[in-house]
């Protein structure tokens, strides 16, 4: 099944605008002007109304264009060094600490929030573990390793990046929450391991880049190595367990990752995939990733 799904907002969360490759958003009290390579309409407000709206703006080096995410920000106003928001839905009650980095992201994707409840929803629809099992690799700033913590997982975080990796624990010790098990490593050999172990997962999540580098140089090239990721995810899964994979990469096809699923977990019949977005307050829907979940 194809279907396109729209996350539950954020209370402290809105896309306030869109368009001319660029995205208006509030995180909390801060308004932020970020850019957005599928944004190629043009904006609802002002140039004027952007620029009185915004508390910082994202800024590439030497102008680039296209999707690079390596820039400044220009901050207007007074804005703290850090700030938290929270995330209240159904179960999941949790924080995440929010700061502007060099690569245009603040530590939180809003758009994942529609499957942190379905991670939620599985661990509680579990009967068969006690304390169920669950692993997130390309883990980042651990959004979804928190709602599993929050909902009774044993959670294993992977990332290959050692700053990510500590801000992701602010965001357990943030949330009241403790016993995530953190690995700064690369993935791929991550999973390599287990699967010689014969380790075992009552979940796995996935949010892949297109490109990556591990801790010790190793190379990552999704259209190259997701393949062969997945068939050894296949192999640690439990029969019952549940999977999410969320892919960024303009032009990877919901498609291709339905063709790889079909092929390592042929049993499994109850999948979901299409497109993640967030609505603009003028009613456009911008595309930010495709996702597939079992």
């Amino acid at each position: 099944m194809i279907q396109t799904i729209t996350p539950i907002a954020l209370p402290e969360y809105e896309l306030i605008d869109s368009g001319d490759f660029e995205k208006l958003e509030r995180f909390g009290k801060w308004v932020l002007r970020r850019p957005e390579p599928q944004a190629v309409w043009s904006k609802s407000m002002s140039v004027a109304e952007w620029e009185k709206l915004s508390h910082a703006t994202f800024e590439r080096k030497n102008g680039e264009k296209g999707d690079s995410d390596s820039g400044n920000w220009t901050v207007k106003r007074e804005m703290p060094d850090r700030w938290f928001v929270k995330y209240k839905h159904g179960p999941l009650n949790f924080t995440m600490r929010l700061a502007l980095t060099s690569f245009k992201h603040v530590g939180i994707f809003p758009e994942q929030a529609d499957n942190w409840d379905f991670i939620a929803k599985k661990l509680s629809e579990n009967k068969q573990a006690e304390k169920p099992k669950v692993l997130n690799l390309f883990a980042y700033t651990g959004g979804a390793s928190v709602a599993a913590c929050q909902a009774g997982a044993d959670v294993t975080h992977v990332d290959s990046v050692k700053q990510v990796v500590t801000w992701s624990r602010e965001n357990m010790e943030e949330s009241g929450l403790d016993g995530i098990r953190w690995v700064i490593e690369d993935a791929f050999k991550f999973v390599q391991r287990d699967v010689r172990r014969g380790k075992k997962y009552d979940g796995i999540i996935l949010d892949p880049p297109a490109y990556g580098r591990g801790p010790d140089g190793e190379k990552w090239v999704l259209e190259k190595q997701i393949n062969e990721l997945l068939s050894m995810c296949s192999e640690i899964l439990t029969p019952t367990g549940f999977f999410v994979i969320n892919l960024y990469s303009l032009g990877f096809s919901t498609l291709i990752t339905q063709n790889i699923i079909k092929q390592h977990f042929p049993e499994r019949t109850n999948i979901e995939s299409g497109e993640l977005y967030l609505e603009d307050k003028y009613e456009k829907k911008l595309p930010l990733g495709t996702f597939l979940r079992f």
